[in-house]
């Protein structure tokens, strides 16, 4: 069993819910909300526990805070076919059937730490950017609060054999995909479109 824990998430709604939840869980629960860019609060440069949970972070968790936890895991919004990010831009992209969502343990690379479970369900031929992340943070969430609850009682076990795929996607071959020209066929893109647009994230023409 877990008593003491630390959450590292972003900010917004989902990531309340997940706060809110680990506190009732843990007697000692620090929580470190942060958005792209912002440093990591010297509260966890001077936390120890049993339990870290990264979810949906923005920060890569250094290695000296690694070793300050008894277990460290993260949840990834994608399956371990996608490490890195943009895992549903991707997987829409490439026209995959199957989407999912992973626990992982931590370590010092990202997206590389023992996978604990993935959680898989159908990616639809009509499915966008918007429709698919709201889906995977569905089933995101829902994950988080069923292993979170286990770990916090001592009942959760893992008998996953997955592996990551061996390429981490990184932010700049994403940015390159939203670099177009005049002369790129129609139906490439509407597919970039639909794969890679997502709020103020538009194509731009070169």
């Amino acid at each position: 069993m877990h008593s003491s824990a630390l959450l590292l998430a972003s900010s917004g709604a989902e990531a309340e819910r997940i706060a809110a939840f680990c506190r009732r869980l843990f007697p000692d629960c620090t929580v470190l909300h942060g958005n792209w860019g912002e440093a990591l609060p010297q509260a966890a440069a001077e936390w120890q526990g049993d339990l870290l949970v990264s979810y949906c972070s923005r920060w890569i968790v250094p290695e000296d805070l690694l070793r300050r936890a008894r277990v460290a895991i993260n949840f990834h919004p994608a399956p371990p076919e996608y490490p890195g990010i943009g895992g549903l831009n991707w997987a829409i992209y490439e026209g995959r059937r199957r989407f999912g969502v992973t626990c992982h343990e931590l370590a010092p690379a990202v997206d590389s730490g023992t996978i604990l479970e993935v959680r898989r369900f159908p990616l639809l031929e009509s499915d966008d950017v918007p429709e698919l992340f709201r889906r995977t943070h569905l089933h995101l969430e829902c994950m988080a609060c069923d292993i979170i609850g286990g770990m916090s009682s001592g009942e959760f076990t893992s008998s996953s054999t997955e592996e990551w795929a061996p390429t981490t996607r990184l932010r700049r071959e994403l940015d390159a995909m939203m670099e177009v020209t005049g002369d790129m066929p129609e139906s490439e893109l509407e597919l970039r479109r639909r794969a890679f647009e997502f709020g103020s994230w538009k194509l731009r023409y070169a």
